[in-house]
């Protein structure tokens, strides 16, 4: 039996990171995230929190739900996810219950309140310690070029923090 070639962490991030600029031109907020189960992507997404009217639209959720459907599961433990920011809560509680095996992020919580988000400052890593997931988290990839999309977003017009 063959095994699938993994995606890089480098190579996933920079599809999320593509992806939030993409989201940035259309005047959403600047994050972005990308899925790859088995080595082959299956979600690129970006926040749309704005453009759904949905305070959960954020783009680990909107990813996970477009994988999900493309896989035709919830759980997800093949998983690699590229987040251009450290997952939220909320976020880190979906990754966490579909069970996807490691998240790679750049930018810390930290980094985007200091942007001007409304962050809770729990890091992912303190969640998942505590609650005891095995999810991996893998912090500080690509981690300058997703803080630059926080610059990127506070020079467009669309500067209210979501």
């Amino acid at each position: 039996m063959t095994k699938t070639p993994m995606i890089s962490p480098v190579e996933l991030m920079q599809l999320a990171i593509e992806k939030a600029k993409q989201g940035i031109a259309a005047r959403q907020s600047p994050f972005g995230c990308a899925i790859a189960v088995d080595g082959e992507v299956v979600a690129v997404s970006h926040n749309l929190v704005l453009q759904t009217v949905d305070a959960t639209a954020h783009a680990e959720v909107t990813a996970l739900r477009v994988a999900c459907q493309k896989v035709g599961e919830i759980l997800l433990p093949r998983a690699q996810v590229a987040t251009t920011c450290e997952p939220c809560p909320m976020c880190a509680a979906a990754l966490h219950w579909a069970r996807v095996a490691e998240i790679y992020y750049g930018a810390t919580i930290d980094d985007a309140a200091a942007a001007g988000f409304n962050e809770l400052r729990v890091p992912a890593r303190s969640l998942y310690e505590q609650g005891g997931s095995s999810t991996r988290l893998i912090s500080d990839v690509e981690r300058a070029a997703c803080r630059e999309l926080f610059d990127l977003w506070k020079r467009g017009e669309s500067a209210i923090a979501y």
